[in-house]
């Protein structure tokens, strides 16, 4: 699916806002309530916007220690992989998995109460399992998140060839 200016522009907002009215989300990027309405669902229909979520604090729910941890697995075969994928991605302290290239298969982003937290999924979790060979922790002090994710640049904004649903040529 190709982004043109007002894709663009209602991704930026929902980003912003995902909670705010069709109405309002459409005042905010210069088009009518119907054709912010049409684009939206075409944006989930192609995959574009996935979900909406909750972003939380994780001091407020009572995990405030953060910690990567790069997994190697062995054998590194598609079914143990996939089978550690599966159990990692289950485990509540997991709030982010990447399946990796390099020294390591996977990077863990866990979130626990405390350092001790950290300590027992490292040891009580992890290092319990057959195929985890090596496991390299690394604490962090802080986590920036970007409020808004834009598309790639480089590539242009595609033109639409007709006028958007829900408005008139001028």
């Amino acid at each position: 699916m190709k982004l043109d200016a007002v894709d663009l522009a209602l991704l930026r907002e929902l980003q912003n806002d995902a909670r705010q009215t069709n109405r309002d989300l459409a005042a905010k990027t210069g088009v009518s309530p119907s054709t912010s309405l049409e684009r939206v669902r075409l944006l989930r229909e192609h995959g574009v916007v996935t979900g909406y979520h909750a972003a939380v604090d994780l001091d407020a729910i009572g995990r405030p220690v953060q910690a990567l941890i790069s997994v190697r697995i062995r054998p590194p075969a598609r079914p143990v992989i996939e089978g550690f994928r599966e159990w990692a991605a289950r485990l509540p302290e997991v709030i982010g998995l990447f399946v990796t290239s390099g020294a390591h298969d996977f990077l863990l982003h866990i979130a626990v109460p405390d350092v001790n937290g950290v300590y027992a999924f490292v040891i009580d979790r992890l290092t319990e399992r057959r195929e985890v060979a090596d496991v390299q922790t690394t604490l962090a002090y802080e986590h920036v998140r970007p409020r808004r994710i834009d598309p790639a640049p480089g590539e242009a904004p595609a033109r639409s060839a007709s006028p958007s649903p829900g408005r008139t040529p001028r």
